[in-house]
């Protein structure tokens, strides 16, 4: 456990859910935050409590897919800050700070960041959380799951593309050095190819999103999640999780 009291607070608020996911991608251009938002908001609409926390202090893009604008989203203060509401899903990101310009941390100010938010939302009442992080895997990241070991499951989302399935590879590795022992996998852009690899690497697989050239008809606003046609693949995932 890190020395940072705020750690504390972390482990304490996230004790309180039932499932917490920290959704992963070796490099960027997999999907990672498509597959994070849509997960969370599927979640939410079969009457399941769910929280989105977008961790992506750089390049943040859930609210995008959502369709909902920075100045729209505001936090009250009720032991901590308590989540935006979309519809039935609790939502957290920095963007309403930011007003969705470039944060650019290193080093330690990212850890002291990534505490702070980790730190002060309140997730009471929420039984499933998940967490859409930057692409690759950071110190900050790395802090996170070595000391929220025991509370919080890796995602790693992987596309088929031989590049893709070497980064998991290497990603796989670093998790398992620092003590995680059960690791999903979501393959994006797919029809299933990965399931063997997942075997092979002693994942748990997921299930798979296929390729489709229309995505923008699924991203933009809660109508469009909502009827999206890949819905029931995004259900077939969430029936693992």
């Amino acid at each position: 456990m890190s020395s940072d009291p705020r750690f504390h607070g972390v482990v304490k608020r996230l004790k309180q859910i039932s499932k917490v996911y920290m959704v992963l991608s070796s490099k960027g251009g997999v999907g990672k935050s498509f597959i994070s938002t849509l997960l969370s908001y599927y979640s939410s609409l079969k009457g399941v409590p769910t929280g989105l926390l977008d961790l992506d202090f750089t390049n943040p893009s859930t609210h995008i897919i959502l369709g909902v604008r920075p100045e729209e989203v505001s936090y009250r203060e009720e032991k901590g800050l308590e989540p935006f509401k979309i519809g039935e899903l609790s939502y957290f990101s920095i963007i309403s700070f930011t007003r969705d310009k470039p944060l650019v941390l290193k080093g330690e100010e990212a850890r002291n960041v990534m505490r702070e938010v980790l730190s002060i939302v309140n997730w009471t009442g929420i039984q499933k959380l998940f967490i859409d992080t930057p692409p690759g895997l950071s110190d900050e990241q790395l802090e996170a799951i070595y000391n929220l070991r025991g509370l919080v499951k890796p995602i790693v989302v992987s596309t088929p593309h031989r590049l893709s399935i070497q980064s998991v590879s290497r990603l796989v590795k670093i998790l398992r050095d620092a003590g995680i022992g059960e690791i999903m996998l979501v393959e994006n852009m797919g029809n299933g190819v990965l399931k063997a690899f997942a075997e092979s690497e002693g994942l748990n697989y997921a299930g798979y999103v296929p390729f489709i050239e229309t995505i923008d008809e699924c991203i933009g606003s809660a109508s469009k999640i909502e009827n999206c046609h890949l819905r029931k693949y995004f259900e077939a995932i969430l029936s693992k999780t």
